[in-house]
């Protein structure tokens, strides 16, 4: 019951996060896609925002978990999204710095899974199990085998020449996915990432990290929002080119 309520309550909130980040877009002119990337579907909430509040002809996800995979199948067959005049494509894959096989934590609450380690003494992380977690069960997330390919690889694969929005949310793992965009990142024009500020996931890296390699690579900050109830926040850089 616990865990119910609090995902209704961050679900409540997040809703007006998520106006607040389109809002933004919009009064930039940035409502008018022909190529996004959703890199960390889900069950496919990204699909259902985007499609309501962007004009988009093709949007590629990418969910690596099977079990969150399962729900991104159902959810594009839904009526609403079958009409909708995006073209939707989805792959149970991961995207990182390499080509290779991985493995990612899928959470009893499956938005917090992560291919990263989990600090299970973190603060953070005994406060979220409280809220989040099922405390009943001791093995709060299953390994499953996955497969993962970098930006390039699939760009390269599907003869896609230019992203005009690529959104990461990977909990923790945004910066290994931008790091498989050697080649392409300069082909992109919108970046829209999350950034966690807690130790709960050994991410290995610093938002200077990310901030240094897309500043050295011709991009700006245009937009920064801290995300309801957490150590969290949402950025939004921009290629200087386009």
């Amino acid at each position: 019951m616990i865990q119910f309520l609090s995902l209704q309550v961050l679900k409540f909130f997040d809703s007006f996060h998520k106006k607040k980040l389109f809002s933004f877009l919009k009064k930039k002119k940035f409502d008018d896609f022909d190529t996004v990337f959703d890199v960390g579907a889900h069950k496919g909430e990204t699909i259902e925002l985007y499609i309501k509040h962007f004009e988009i002809k093709k949007l590629y996800s990418f969910e690596p978990s099977y079990l969150s995979f399962n729900y991104l199948k159902r959810k594009i067959n839904e009526p609403k999204i079958k009409r909708c005049k995006t073209q939707i494509f989805i792959e149970n894959i991961a995207l990182g710095k390499e080509k290779k096989h991985i493995k990612i934590k899928h959470m009893n609450e499956s938005s917090s899974s992560t291919i990263k380690e989990i600090n299970i003494d973190s603060k953070y992380f005994k406060k979220k199990q409280k809220l989040l977690f099922n405390l009943g069960d001791k093995n709060f997330f299953n390994e499953l085998d996955t497969y993962q390919l970098t930006l390039d690889n699939y760009m390269s694969q599907k003869n896609i020449a230019k992203l005009d929005l690529l959104k990461i949310d990977t909990e923790g793992y945004e910066f290994e996915v931008l790091s498989g965009a050697k080649k392409n990142i300069k082909n992109i024009n919108l970046i829209l990432f999350e950034h966690h500020y807690h130790d709960m996931i050994k991410k290995n890296y610093k938002f200077g990290d990310v901030h240094d390699f897309l500043n050295k690579n011709n991009f700006e900050l245009i937009f920064k929002a801290k995300m309801p109830f957490r150590k969290t926040f949402e950025y939004i850089y921009k290629n200087k080119a386009y």
